[in-house]
């Protein structure tokens, strides 16, 4: 994985000299750049902590709490920009007629053990009277699909893309955003995920050019709610979904919306305080926040 991260560094890089370096994990997160796609460099989630500590890619789009917990740590100083993405997790069955009540009584399988994924899903249970006769967990979204596909039992928490990428393979697969059940229960229009980090040393070399990027981001964001057919064909160019049909399906169940992080504050607040373990301990402190004004 070090290898991998290092190689795609080095060849972000290149686009740097056209601009700001973008780094993102494979798969929803990358979305809300499709537009900048030049600029872009994606790599695998689990080498995400490591770009950070590097400090080298102007822009990384990563977990808000990821973020979160090494700047409260001392091991980043990657500001919050803006949320990304609102919730792209789901619950799913081939159960006919699965609906949430469902999983009273029955096995759920969720991935992401001791994570804010987990907690939401937790939660969101909990509020909605819902009460599993057991709770088991896989590593992640990919794992919880493929026992999706081949249980027609199971009722699974899984994610966009991926999701939707098991629906084009078997219609008999239905879907609850957790995000609209968020909303159900707090009113909420989903959670803080997916967050913009700015670096603190390109914020002081390169003000200007930040809020001019900044402003880019927010642009390519916003497309993917007012011009879906593009951000799908972008998307499938930078291998981020397969083909065009499962992305233009996909990405407006990804949620992705671009608020300020001054903005987001108490929706990062409210997540936060599910679980402070996941945030470094405490609530992110006030520098933790960028105000692009």
């Amino acid at each position: 994985m070090m290898i991998i991260l290092a190689i795609a560094m080095i060849c972000g890089a290149a686009y740097a000299e056209n601009g700001l370096q973008i780094v993102s994990p494979e798969g929803a997160p990358a979305l809300a750049v499709s537009g900048l796609k030049e600029n872009v460099v994606t790599i695998p989630a689990d080498t995400i902590v490591t770009a950070f500590t590097k400090e080298e890619a102007d822009f990384i789009i990563a977990p808000v709490n990821a973020g979160a917990t090494l700047f409260t740590k001392g091991k980043s100083s990657y500001r919050l920009a803006a949320v990304l993405t609102w919730g792209n997790l789901v619950f799913a069955s081939q159960r006919d007629g699965f609906v949430p009540e469902d999983m009273n009584e029955r096995p759920v399988t969720l991935f992401g053990e001791n994570t804010v994924n987990a907690a939401i899903a937790l939660y969101i249970l909990q509020e909605k009277g819902i009460v599993p006769s057991e709770i088991r967990y896989l590593a992640g979204a990919k794992n919880t699909q493929e026992l999706l596909l081949n249980d027609a039992e199971a009722i699974v928490m899984t994610a966009e893309p991926a999701v939707s990428g098991a629906q084009m393979k078997n219609e008999a697969v239905a879907s609850w955003s957790l995000s609209d059940l968020y909303r159900d229960i707090t009113g909420e229009e989903g959670f803080a995920q997916a967050g913009l980090f700015v670096c603190q040393k390109t914020l002081e070399e390169k003000p200007e050019e930040v809020a001019r990027w900044i402003e880019m981001i927010r642009e390519s964001s916003d497309r993917c709610e007012t011009n879906v057919e593009a951000a799908a064909k972008d998307a499938v160019e930078m291998g981020i979904l397969q083909n065009e049909k499962i992305a233009q399906k996909a990405i407006p169940n990804c949620h992705i919306r671009y608020v300020d992080a001054a903005e987001a504050k108490s929706r990062i607040e409210a997540v936060a305080n599910l679980n402070l373990s996941f945030f470094g301990g405490a609530l992110p402190a006030d520098e933790f926040y960028y105000d692009a004004e």
